[in-house]
């Protein structure tokens, strides 16, 4: 497990933080820090990690990036299931939430 508060590539997340999966790795994102957690079996082994690291429950979002092709973002994890915040599935819901989200992917993760 991996948290990121400066940017990393994705070469090497996929070479050296890449223990569970092989085409994908999951990601939780404190959309207000500006941080990301990545390299966990589940998101909630990395929400429990950004908790412990003074981040809020509101500010974290799952979702996966997957290594094929382009970067690509999938906004869906259990994590995510929040009917207090507007959010009744496991997909991100509000478009602004995916920007934030991705945003900081971007801001974190380079080519």
């Amino acid at each position: 497990m991996l948290i990121l508060t400066t940017p990393l590539p994705l070469s090497e997340i996929r070479l050296n933080h890449n223990h569970f999966f092989n085409s994908m790795v999951k990601i939780v994102v404190d959309i207000e820090k500006e941080i990301i957690a990545l390299d966990a079996d589940l998101h909630v082994d990395l929400e429990q990690a950004l908790l412990e690291n003074g981040s809020e429950q509101k500010d974290l979002w799952g979702a996966n990036i997957y290594f094929e092709g382009p970067l690509y973002l999938e906004y869906t994890s259990l994590i995510n299931i929040r009917p207090t915040q507007a959010n009744r599935s496991m997909e991100i819901e509000d478009p602004a939430t995916q920007n934030k989200l991705s945003g900081v992917v971007q801001k974190l993760i380079t080519k």
